[in-house]
């Protein structure tokens, strides 16, 4: 993985390669090995470069034959190999061996199309010096992130926002709306970012800029089949090509010219890309944990119980509350996001260790919870189905007892509250959002601390009008699971946990995730597969721990799902005083709500994000981002 960045500059008055080094500046980070640069009278390209595939000859930005054409990339094409093959045979001469060289000819032969035939996690731009054309364009889930604006003279593009920054005519401000929709759904909404005027491309989509006019395409979309209408096949039938698919992503994730990791959380989902990549490498495999200090979040007994069975090699941080509260200044720069959970933050010093061991490319589980039906999210929306339509039956507090087989239900209070918060809206179960409004509901609780003025600001702007309007015209169509599915990608997974939690923070130290789970073939099988084999009753992602039997642990397979958290942020390095509430906030409620943590410590999961989403939100604010470094 690498940093890219550039500008395209309709009136052609000469810019010079100043400005791009001082963008490459702010992405060091993402490629520390080597950097390069491109201009000419109308564009220029930047480059920083994480040396994963050939090490020698790959340094960009790349040309074609005569030219032309020139070429910044970051990310891998996991099947470049075959590609090159393809491409040979029409013709095509390569002066590198690295997949980057293989995108550029592939747009040269088929335009736009190309990005159909890519199976991998990317971003680049393409500039065409003949046609004065730049083409930026982004994989098909968002892993790889790139962001771009318009000035007055042009477009200018980038890896990471700060790059875009630096360039003279932007100035980076907090666009308000975009808060009310992070303090509601934990994240904008795409392709909006916190900043005005600054937007993300699009998971799936390319920008083609040419002359004043600006023209966004679609290649690739999450879809499922409509309600009623999934694939019939026997069980057996989607264990196999669950099993092949899988393995063949792995295979396909495991090339590169430096060694590859992983990391292991102790759940079943890096478990099995752990698994198989042990298998397929033949050897030791090297992996990376996380341990807390605070036994709710621990899960050190799982991660020993898989590394006793894998007989691999590991490495492990041990985190708390301070370690967090130092981390958290550096996360949110590197996140360029507010942050409501402090999850990011363990993430950003596990790849620092990663890193110093040696390693620039990890293996991880994301994807399997959203597509294969792992989150607690998906059995709620199931549950409270059932409760709608059995109004009478006896079985709601054990189906609460099963959901949260953690929390003491027994305990007098507990169950009764559940059952009141479970309840809200369990009639509305034709609602677009029925799984999501209580979370977001919760969530937006937070909203209780904005300032007078931003309510009132906010006035008449209704955020979830705004995530409608956005929604692929199917949507309707499909069943209630497949809406929650989309919500969960298109929202949490995209934007935050490949971005915030993701990208940004392996990045920061140089570390390249790859994420198996997340080939778009695997993807689009397990959307076919109906949500009761992928679900058995409230049996999370059983298809998954049948395709694994036999390979994991059974205390892997076995265990009950424990959601990724870490602990709060130390609350004796906060003072009422540094809670300074910028403008967003009410000073006198954030006051309050900081003597109230320090008095009586967290108390409630609406505490802690307002917390994390406030101090975070301030910390962007002061953030004087057109400087540089």
């Amino acid at each position: 993985m690498c940093g890219i960045c550039g500008y395209y500059n309709f009136d052609g008055a000469p810019i010079g390669e100043g400005v791009l080094k001082r963008m490459i500046k702010l992405l060091h980070h993402r490629g520390p090995d080597e950097s390069g640069t491109y201009t000419d009278r109308y564009a220029g390209l930047g480059h920083t470069r994480l040396k994963i595939i050939d090490l020698e000859r790959g340094r960009q930005p790349i040309p074609n034959e005569d030219k032309t054409k020139w070429i910044v990339f970051n990310g891998e094409i996991f099947n470049y190999i075959e590609l090159r093959g393809e491409l040979k045979k029409k013709g095509y001469f390569f002066r590198t061996s690295s997949d980057t060289e293989v995108i550029l000819h592939l747009y040269e032969e088929y335009g736009a199309s190309c990005l159909t035939r890519l199976n991998g996690q990317f971003a680049f731009a393409i500039w065409d010096s003949r046609k004065r054309e730049l083409f930026l364009a982004r994989d098909r889930f968002g892993i790889e992130p790139v962001y771009y604006t318009k000035t007055g003279r042009g477009v200018v593009f980038a890896s990471e926002i700060k790059a875009i920054a630096v360039f003279r005519g932007v100035r980076l401000a907090i666009d308000e709306r975009a808060v009310d929709e992070t303090f509601t759904f934990w994240t904008t909404i795409p392709p909006k970012t916190i900043f005005k005027d600054v937007f993300a491309i699009l998971p799936g989509h390319y920008l083609v800029v040419k002359g004043h006019d600006i023209k966004e395409g679609e290649y690739w979309r999450l879809d499922f089949p409509p309600q009623g209408e999934y694939e019939d096949k026997s069980e057996k039938y989607y264990i196999d090509n669950l099993k092949a698919l899988l393995e063949d992503s792995v295979r396909l994730r495991l090339r590169a010219d430096v060694g590859v990791g992983a990391y292991l959380s102790g759940g079943i989902d890096s478990s099995a890309t752990a698994a198989i990549a042990r298998s397929a490498l033949g050897k030791d495999l090297t992996t990376f944990s996380i341990s807390f200090r605070d036994r709710r979040y621990d899960e050190t007994a799982y991660q020993k119980a898989l590394i006793r069975g894998l007989d691999c090699r590991n490495f492990k941080i041990e985190c708390g509350s301070r370690d967090i509260s130092k981390a958290f200044p550096k996360v949110v720069w590197h996140a360029e996001a507010p942050i409501l959970r402090t999850g990011p933050a363990p993430l950003y010093t596990l790849s620092d260790l990663a890193r110093r061991k040696g390693f620039k490319v990890v293996l991880a589980g994301d994807g399997a919870d959203e597509f294969l039906l792992g989150y607690d999210i998906f059995k709620e929306v199931k549950a409270r189905r059932f409760w709608a339509e059995e109004g009478a039956s006896r079985k709601r507090p054990l189906l609460l007892k099963k959901l949260y087989p953690y929390l003491p239900l027994t305990r007098s209070g507990g169950a009764p509250y559940l059952k009141k918060f479970f309840g809200k809206g369990l009639e509305r179960t034709g609602g677009l959002y029925y799984s999501h409004m209580l979370r977001w509901g919760a969530t937006s609780r937070i909203k209780r601390f904005f300032s007078r003025e931003l309510k009132s600001r906010l006035r008449g702007y209704d955020c979830l009008e705004a995530l409608t309007e956005s929604l692929p015209r199917d949507f309707r169509k499909w069943d209630y699971m497949a809406r929650a599915q989309y919500l969960e990608a298109h929202l949490f997974l995209s934007n935050f946990l490949l971005s915030s939690q993701g990208d940004r923070m392996s990045m920061a130290h140089g570390v390249e995730v790859r994420h198996p789970f997340l080939d778009h073939r695997l993807v689009e099988f397990c959307n076919r597969v109906p949500p009761r084999v992928k679900m058995r009753g409230l049996s999370e992602k059983s298809l998954l721990k049948k395709a694994m039997a036999g390979r994991l642990p059974k205390t892997i397979l076995k265990r009950p799902k424990q959601p990724y958290r870490a602990p709060n942020i130390d609350l004796s390095s906060i003072s009422a005083g540094k809670m300074k509430a910028v403008e967003y906030f009410d000073t006198g409620l954030v006051s309050r709500l900081v003597e109230k943590l320090k008095k009586f410590g967290v108390q409630s999961e609406s505490d802690s994000m307002a917390l994390n989403g406030i101090l975070s939100l301030q910390l962007l604010h002061d953030i004087k981002w057109e400087k540089g470094v």
